[in-house]
């Protein structure tokens, strides 16, 4: 009555042994570590791991050992976090120039498991330690942007039409354009309504200036404000990628805030580095009226700018810009199909794509630049001390004549590798940010103490787990002891499970695992009072723990139907902590209708099934 056929043991086996195997790499400590990336134009060399090793071994820095990664990036292991700070300060003050550092923790896992993917669970800040910042959104200045972009519209659309008018400026929140006479001022005023249905377009009279006024109503205010919160929330995400820290928490905080944290990592002034970074592409046509050689000595002519190229080679380029990267919508890094060299393919946004097509029309034969814009920093000893500077390096990576017109989509080469491609289409998807930002908080918590964090969390799921399994191994006995393994056994599958999707823990979390722990063996408790009863009523004991377990079962199901229901609303609307204990209760609430149905049953299968029993240890 009471048995599994084997294939169903040998699946449940199976489970569980693939849940040990995943949550083995948790019994392996972290090393406190310094993750080497490239400054643009530079490589990971094989002579980089030996370059970084003398610097270390010159300033006496002891050091585990120098990993590879396949992302092209090197991994410094040291022992203690003391040993981690002083390696990174050697590394900065010495090759600044040529390689980037993050703080960082890394599993000691060894070279199998690494290749099998297996990894350990990815830990919360306030578990792991890192980096919390509140970042205020310049909406003032959103608008204003707005505002010169309408500017630039409404002449470009006045033009088109064929309308003149005397200037277009901006008066305080709005724009006001002045004609000479009525007629012009009532065709400017068709047009512009026509063209721009978003403004609140009023015609009026200053003195003896009749001119027009458009406004932005608050609904559209409304929608700039919002766009450029969500947009820098974009940008910012996409930049912090490249810090690689795990499970990056970047949120909207109330109406013109965005609170950022990054677990595991401990350079804030890189972060401000990263968040504040701007790389774009302009693309300018060249100059080839004037000399190049006057505009060296001085005598720059109105209207041009030099440049230098990659090379050092000046170069002339006119002051007008066609398009700028706030008006690319995308880029990808790819190779150019004639030449083989790296390139990036990028495309443009409606209005960049009108001018663009305008300009290469106009200009079919004749050169045109990219002009590639970073901030640069860089750390320099002055007194002893390092300190970091920015610059705005702006050079010329490619000049090419304009052999047909061209508009949304084309490619730009002239970059040194297939890295610089891949950065630069980073950073241009990533966007510029659309409005100013400023840091009005920041909290560095260390990872001592999110080390006293798990040390806690652990004693707590530790005493609360030895209390339930004291508790159902007097009370109910071999019954109890089943339920205490299966359990564990539901702990460790939390913890598989956890490790393989690379789900965040954090502090709120493992009180999800503690109360999973409590509901895990509440189902337990059900199916053994059935089984009681039936006992109680007479029947057999083969036959109650039939009854028990199936009797028992709608009631577990419906149980934690209704929690699942809970943990999926709490992930679905919460944020930050919240959805941290959603994820644990959710995978727990899983896992213990496994173990507590099928795991249990198939043990006490295997203990009582097929005997004879004249009494149950229940």
């Amino acid at each position: 009555m009471n048995r599994y056929p084997l294939w169903k043991n040998l699946l449940i086996l199976s489970v569980i042994l693939a849940g040990l195997f995943l949550a083995w790499p948790n019994l392996y400590s972290q090393d406190p570590s310094i993750e080497i990336t490239t400054v643009r134009g530079t490589e990971i060399t094989d002579t980089s791991a030996g370059e970084i090793s003398a610097v270390l071994e010159n300033e006496r820095v002891p050091f585990k050992r120098i990993d590879t990664r396949e992302d092209d990036k090197l991994l410094v292991r040291f022992a203690t976090p003391g040993n981690q700070l002083k390696g990174q300060e050697a590394i900065e003050q010495t090759l600044s120039e040529r390689y980037r550092t993050a703080l960082t923790q890394t599993a000691d896992l060894p070279g199998w498991m690494r290749a099998m993917g297996l990894n350990q669970m990815s830990l919360g800040l306030d578990l792991r330690g890192g980096i919390h910042v509140v970042i205020d959104v310049d909406m003032e200045a959103a608008l204003d942007q707005a505002l010169e972009r309408y500017i630039g519209d409404i002449r470009t659309q006045l033009r088109e039409d064929k309308v003149r008018y005397l200037t277009a400026s901006r008066d305080g929140g709005s724009i006001q354009v002045k004609f000479n006479d009525p007629e012009t001022r009532d065709a400017g005023e068709k047009a512009l309504k026509r063209a721009f249905r978003d403004l609140d377009i009023q015609s009026g009279k200053q003195g003896d200036d009749l001119l027009l006024r458009a406004s932005l109503p608050e609904v559209r205010q409304k929608e700039i404000k919002d766009f450029a919160l969500k947009q820098n929330i974009t940008t910012l995400r996409n930049r912090v990628n490249a810090l690689g820290v795990a499970e990056p928490s970047i949120a909207r905080q109330g109406e013109r805030r965005i609170v950022v944290e990054l677990p595991g990592a401990q350079d804030p002034g890189r972060l401000k580095e990263l968040l504040g970074a701007t790389a774009t592409l302009e693309y300018r046509l060249v100059d080839t009226e004037n000399s190049v050689a006057d505009a060296v000595s001085g005598r720059v002519p109105v209207g041009s700018k030099l440049y230098s190229e990659r090379n050092g080679t000046p170069i002339l380029l006119k002051r007008r810009v066609i398009v700028t990267g706030d008006q690319i919508t995308d880029a990808s890094a790819g190779f150019d199909s004639q030449s083989g060299s790296p390139a990036v393919f990028v495309n443009l946004d409606g209005q960049g794509a009108r001018r663009m097509r305008d300009v290469t029309t106009e200009n079919v034969g004749k050169p045109m630049a990219v002009v590639f814009i970073e901030n640069r920093t860089t750390t320099r000893l002055v007194d002893g001390e390092p300190v970091k500077t920015t610059r705005k390096v702006e050079e010329v990576i490619s000049v090419a004549n304009i052999r047909e017109p061209f508009g949304r989509r084309f490619q730009t080469t002239g970059l040194d590798s297939s890295d610089e491609a891949h950065n630069t289409a980073l950073l241009l998807r990533s966007g510029a940010l659309a409005a100013p930002i400023q840091i009005v908080e920041e909290r560095t918590i260390g990872p001592s103490l999110g080390q006293d964090n798990i040390d806690q969390g652990f004693l707590s799921v530790m005493v609360g787990l030895a209390l339930v399994v004291g508790f159902m191994a007097l009370y109910y006995r071999v019954f109890g002891l089943v339920a205490d393994l299966v359990l564990v056994v539901n702990l460790v599958l939390i913890v598989a499970v956890l490790s393989m999707l690379q789900a965040t823990l954090t502090l709120p979390g493992i009180a999800g695992i503690v109360l999973t722990l409590g509901m895990a063996v509440d189902a337990n408790v059900l199916i053994f009072e059935r089984i009681r009863e039936e006992v109680r009523n007479g029947n057999s004991p083969q036959a109650s723990i039939h009854a028990g377990f199936d009797k028992a079962l709608s009631t577990i199901v419906d149980a934690n139907l209704t929690t699942l229901i809970v943990a999926v609303v709490l992930f679905s609307f919460g944020t930050g902590p919240v959805k941290g204990f959603a994820v644990t209760l959710f995978i727990g609430i899983v896992t213990s209708m496994f173990t507590a149905i099928l795991g249990s049953r198939a043990l006490i299968n295997l203990i009582h099934g097929g005997r004879r029993l004249n009494k149950l240890a229940i």
